[in-house]
């Protein structure tokens, strides 16, 4: 089963690519890139609630909810700019350069992540080799926006 994985990774960011074109063409249609954003997030909030149903085995109890951490609530508000920011640039750099600069960002993001643990994940740390690789995709980003 893990062998899918990268498979199933893959097309997640095929996804994402594809929605945010047409979340912020959404957005350019409705004259508002945070209302589009908007209505993409309750309309993935009602697909994601459909699928806790189906799923239904229980749900958290009080004590249980009580014992996550403050911060992690914010994670929707984070969701939130990046998806607005997502739908408010790429009408202005388009979907090409601006999916480049993200998944830059996200990578360099999630190798410290993964180098200090950070959310309690699998610790990764940095070495010449994974640096390598970010100045490497560094340089194929501005390869893509800078031609």
């Amino acid at each position: 089963m893990t062998q899918l994985f990268p498979w199933l990774a893959l097309s997640a960011g095929a996804a994402i690519a594809i929605q945010a074109g047409m979340n912020a063409r959404l957005g350019v249609e409705l004259g508002h890139s945070m209302l589009g954003t908007s209505i993409a997030f309750a309309v993935a909030c009602l697909a994601s609630l459909l699928v806790v149903v189906l799923q239904w085995h229980r749900l958290p109890g009080l004590d249980q909810l009580g014992n996550v951490p403050a911060y992690l609530w914010l994670g929707g508000v984070i969701s939130a700019f990046g998806v607005g920011m997502f739908y408010f640039l790429i009408p202005r750099m388009g979907v090409g350069p601006m999916m480049a600069f993200a998944l830059t960002g996200q990578i360099i993001l999630a190798v410290i992540c993964s180098h200090f643990g950070w959310f309690d994940q699998p610790v990764r740390p940095m070495n010449t080799i994974r640096l390598a690789g970010l100045l490497v995709l560094i340089a194929g980003v501005s390869l893509i926006y800078w031609e």
